[in-house]
């Protein structure tokens, strides 16, 4: 079978769920060939699979956006990410690149990031099965399509309601993440990944270890630098050993001087960290938050924007962590400051004394672990193929 992967704008948090089911179907050996932005090219093909470049929109024409989303309120914010950037924007700049990959390469199916409208259309018009490999809560990802609807039925009359009809692939647990689609099949297992132990970075030291990071699309942000300096406020009296990861964006050297605990990489594979850490001090983004969870790691989030509130929600209800919201008046949105330092360290240090979190999570990362395995999920959505 000839599998065509789709990835859009969004980086590592968009392509580790999408490659655990593409490495699937290379396990069981079907050709497949990833189409994305140029920017992940990289990162694809160090996962082992072949890239073929797409389109993407200029850096000049996304940046408006991306900076609108700190500040706007929940419902724009939903717009100008899932209507503006992704379905109008970004799925427009894809298609015609996408159209000539795929005339290229034939597939027989389509799997895809759910903001990787293009295939969609693609598969649709062409009457080509397809998948999508979900990297958010499935009512957030049901509830984006229905924001992005004026959008796609511009690319297809009925692409909405296609998609809802395809294959949902996920790997989050019902427990956490009940699905409103119609046809949801759930894995678990191993996500692939480079799995060497980290380096020592704190010799001598041997205290817990703080995953930090904010994610792939905050460093791109105006004011990214301003979070990151928080955030290393805010971790400088933790007795721990400290990994913060800042993007491949920004120079390290932009911070200045860090606390000798805290050590800083632009890009350390999650799966890498998650496997030694004690504790994740993140944005909020899903690929962040559930792959902390799937390796049994409580999380404190510090959400900013679009679905990061919703996940903060999940770990607040089921007490995997702690999070720190910004304090703001009824209806208005701010980011968190300076005068939040104070309560994130409190939030950091409280999770890290919370061995019941712990233990919260380590249970539903067994339920990750217990679910089928990704080649099973790639079986069952595509089993008339």
């Amino acid at each position: 079978m000839r599998v065509l992967g789709a990835c859009s704008l969004g980086g590592a948090g968009h392509w580790i769920p999408l490659a655990a089911v593409l490495g699937a179907a290379t396990e069981r050996g079907d050709d497949v060939l990833v189409v994305g932005p140029p920017a992940l090219a990289d990162m694809v093909r160090s996962d082992g699979f072949t890239f073929a470049p797409g389109g993407e929109p200029p850096e000049a024409a996304i940046a408006p956006l991306r900076d609108r989303l700190a500040v706007a309120s929940a419902a724009d914010a939903a717009v100008i990410g899932n209507r503006d950037l992704f379905a109008r924007l970004a799925a427009g700049s894809m298609y015609e690149p996408l159209v000539e990959q795929a005339g290229r390469f034939e597939p027989d199916v389509v799997v895809r990031d759910p903001c990787e409208f293009a295939s969609a259309a693609l598969a649709a018009r062409a009457n080509v099965p397809m998948a999508q490999v979900a990297i958010s809560l499935a009512r957030i990802e049901w509830g984006s399509l229905a924001v992005a609807a004026p959008a796609l039925d511009e690319h297809d009359t009925g692409l909405t309601a296609a998609i809802r009809k395809a294959p949902y692939i996920t790997r989050f647990p019902e427990l956490l993440d009940p699905s409103p689609f119609p046809t949801t099949i759930r894995f678990g297992g191993p996500t692939g990944g480079d799995d060497r132990p980290l380096p020592d970075w704190w010799p001598g030291a041997s205290g817990p270890l703080v995953y930090a990071t904010l994610g792939t699309v905050l460093p791109h942000m105006a004011a990214a630098l301003d979070h990151y300096r928080l955030l290393i406020e805010s971790l400088r009296d933790v007795d721990a050993r400290v990994l913060l990861t800042i993007g491949r964006h920004l120079d390290p050297s932009a911070l200045g001087t860090v606390p000798d605990h805290v050590h800083v990489e632009q890009w350390v594979d999650q799966r890498r960290v998650v496997a030694e850490a004690a504790l994740t001090v993140c944005h909020g983004g899903s690929g962040t938050v559930y792959g902390s969870i799937a390796a049994g790691v409580p999380v404190v989030v510090l959400p900013s924007f679009s679905d990061q509130f919703s996940n903060a929600g999940i770990v607040e209800g089921h007490q995997l962590g702690r999070v720190v919201r910004p304090e703001a008046r009824p209806g208005e949105r701010r980011p968190l400051g300076p005068s939040d330092r104070d309560r994130i360290t409190a939030a950091i240090a409280a999770a890290l004394a919370d061995t019941s979190a712990a233990q919260r999570c380590q249970a539903i990362a067994r339920q990750f672990a217990d679910a089928p395995s990704a080649p099973e999920a790639l079986a069952l959505a595509f089993a008339e193929r």
